[in-house]
């Protein structure tokens, strides 16, 4: 079957993975303002356009940039369902003139209009300019037989304007264990067809990306000497480290998965490296000790080094909503300080005990559980919960001379991130984020977040901060 044979129609393709129009338009991390990413990051400088840092893909001999563009987190209009094309075209520019090479997106980020929208901003470039890693998302069993599997890759490079994929991953191997690995990609001829695209050049470069079942990921890698993966994309920043499987029991630590990978050769492709977001608005006392440290750089430049900092690393994902994060990272990478050993053992094991002290509801704001078809802001949500909790600003001690102001400020603050219709009262606790199909096993949530359990919880929360009497 040849490429023509396999096009299918936008919307007969999206139809197939289950996103509506409405679900197409839905943001990919959630809405925050451009004035408040501004003011963060009022004072910052420009990064230099010629000093990125590079590492060798050793199959290839890609000298890819050690910052990655994710696109999984586009910008949108203001006041819009619409993803605003111009800025995305604008920071792709940006990035590509300061070093930045890789890009990486998938047919189900965005809804669906990563690959589109990245694919109308790379396109206006040379081709030897940028390396582009897009991934074969077949959650839905729609396309889990080898015919499926066809029309979902090529259309990916139809949505991407390019005649070969230099990063291709098989993506989110570990979730459903052995049988949904065997189901995706092994019993169906799926993985023995990639690796001819590999063999013919279309595919440069063939992957995985990992969560979940620890035994597909080594399963995977005891299949080396057959599959000769090129590199791996893992979870790795300084929390995950060593705690990933208390965050969550379904996860791995970092360092595990980092060292099989280094036994063998193969490359690491770093996701998560701010865990959502969470390693870059850390507790007062956290920041405190990084800002004596180093007081110019911002605190999420301190888990970008982090990432960066071993060898194995080939470049690292980040999900770059606003221009003033695209900078700040830049800065990181322009070129990378690697951590001293002391500097990661003060984050990994001193500071991520302490992280771990504060029981956070793990959520990375991925949105694979959105939209909700009740219009409850699931991330926003929980972001605003654990954001006050790390502050110390969580009303959760009447005993606390505080509490009053926190719970005043709790129940504002919430009106302002999430409007009155989207917040948790609304979950009618119908599952629907939990039990889809965007993600293998049928499970929307990567993290196992039980988000029914937890809308609850915070909604009993919030209605016990609205009747209860402060106190005197």
């Amino acid at each position: 079957m040849n490429q023509k044979d396999n096009h299918i129609s936008r919307r007969s393709f999206l139809k197939m993975l289950g996103l509506g129009s409405a679900t197409t338009l839905a943001a990919c991390a959630g809405k925050s303002t451009t004035s408040q990413a501004q003011e963060e990051y009022k004072n910052q400088l420009e990064p230099p356009t010629d000093q990125m840092t590079y590492r060798i893909c050793p199959t290839t001999g890609d000298k890819v940039s050690l910052l990655g563009y994710g696109m999984m987190r586009l910008p949108m209009k203001e006041e819009s369902e619409e993803f605003d094309q111009d800025m995305i075209n604008q920071q792709v520019d940006y990035a590509i003139s300061h070093g930045l090479n890789y890009f990486d997106t998938s047919p189900v980020y965005c809804k669906g209009q990563s690959e589109h929208c990245t694919g109308i901003a790379l396109s206006r470039h040379p081709r030897e300019k940028f390396f582009v890693a897009t991934k074969l998302s077949n959650f839905s069993p729609d396309f889990w037989t080898l015919e499926g599997a066809k029309q979902m890759y090529h259309n990916s490079m139809q949505e991407l304007q390019v005649d070969y994929i230099d990063y291709y991953l098989l993506h989110g191997i570990g979730g459903g264990g052995m049988e949904n690995l065997h189901q995706r990609y092994l019993d169906n001829g799926v993985l023995d067809y990639l690796l001819e695209e590999r063999a013919t050049g279309r595919i440069r470069n063939l992957g995985f990306s990992y969560h979940g079942d620890i035994a597909v990921f080594d399963y995977l890698l005891e299949q080396h000497d057959k599959y000769k993966w090129d590199f791996v994309q893992i979870e790795l920043n300084w929390l995950d480290w060593e705690y990933a499987d208390e965050i969550n029991s379904s996860n791995t630590d970092a360092s595990y998965l980092y060292a099989e990978l280094q036994k063998r050769g193969i490359p690491a492709v770093i996701m998560e490296p701010l865990l959502g977001g969470r390693l870059a608005s850390v507790p007062q006392y956290v920041a405190s000790q990084l800002k004596k440290l180093d007081p110019e750089k911002s605190i999420a430049s301190w888990a970008f080094r982090y990432a960066g900092t071993p060898e194995g690393v080939l470049t690292v994902l980040s999900g770059m909503t606003y221009m003033e994060h695209l900078k700040d990272n830049l800065l990181s990478y322009c070129p990378l300080k690697p951590l001293t050993e002391e500097e990661q053992r003060l984050l990994d094991t001193t500071i991520a005990h302490q992280m771990m002290e504060e029981d956070l509801i793990p959520c990375n704001a991925c949105q694979y559980c959105m939209p909700c078809p009740y219009g409850i802001d699931i991330p926003s949500i929980f972001t605003h919960y654990n954001k006050l909790k790390t502050e110390r600003r969580l009303p959760d001690d009447i005993g606390d001379p505080q509490y009053r102001e926190n719970r005043r400020r709790y129940l504002i603050s919430l009106d302002r991130v999430v409007p009155r219709d989207r917040q948790p009262d609304h979950c009618i606790q119908c599952g629907r984020c939990i039990a889809g199909s965007n993600l293998p096993g049928g499970k929307h949530c990567p993290q196992q977040i039980n988000i029914p359990k937890q809308m609850q919880r915070i909604s009993e929360f919030i209605e016990k901060l609205k009747q209860e009497e402060s106190p005197a």
